[in-house]
């Protein structure tokens, strides 16, 4: 009778909980075993998420940091763009006939899009001259009636455009009523090692394009 009582007390009681090694679990356990398991799925959650945005954020940034980076080595002595746009030419002061004699110089520059840089692809060509020792003279080939090549006719001693008859004298002043204006003047920066000098004979220089057919130079 005794033994029948007492199962009966256990059975009533229910079956004591262990947890590892047989120790009995309290009854905050299984609570703060749940809280662990949920920070640990939370901070695994965020780490996944943080790596695909991380990932996307210097996707979109890498751009931006690759300008940063080229405009901090622009203008230095072995740059061939500055700050300001120009441009440094692959020939010399020493190049450039004294008699006025016109030279066609093609222009090199660094390409860039969204995500590329392609280095030194010719974007042109231009005009130099210079008479005896005076400064170097830089026109655009780009004639400015309809954009055709504007070529050096040695024995007229004229520039010309075989598009549509326009013809220009070699300071770049039109000699026919074909364009709408003269031949387009470039900027020209004499330096020594990238720095201006004017007894330098590097020659840079502000390469531009302008719109066509118009009496006004507009760059473009």
């Amino acid at each position: 009778m005794t033994e029948t009582h007492t199962t009966a007390d256990a059975a009533v009681e229910g079956p004591a909980s262990c947890c590892q090694g047989g120790t009995a679990c309290g009854p905050g356990d299984t609570p703060r075993r749940g809280l662990l398991i949920q920070g640990l799925t939370a901070l695994i959650s965020t780490a996944l998420m943080a790596i695909p945005a991380t990932l996307g954020g210097l996707f979109f940034l890498d751009p931006i940091l690759r300008k940063k980076q080229a405009a901090g080595a622009a203008g230095g002595a072995g740059a061939r763009k500055d700050e300001q746009g120009f441009l440094r030419l692959d020939v010399n002061r020493e190049a450039i006939p004294a008699d006025g004699t016109p030279v066609s110089v093609t222009v090199y520059d660094d390409i860039e899009d969204a995500w590329n840089r392609f280095r030194n692809v010719p974007v042109g060509s231009i005009w130099l001259r210079k008479v005896g020792d005076g400064p170097i003279l830089a026109f655009s080939s780009v004639c400015p009636h309809l954009g055709c090549s504007v070529n050096f006719r040695r024995a007229e001693n004229d520039f010309f455009c075989p598009c549509h008859t326009s013809a220009f004298g070699l300071d770049g002043r039109k000699s026919n009523e074909v364009p709408p204006r003269d031949m387009d003047a470039l900027e020209v920066s004499m330096r020594t090692a990238g720095q201006a000098d004017a007894a330098g004979t590097e020659i840079w220089v502000k390469f531009q394009n302008f719109r066509r057919a118009t009496a006004e130079k507009i760059p473009v």
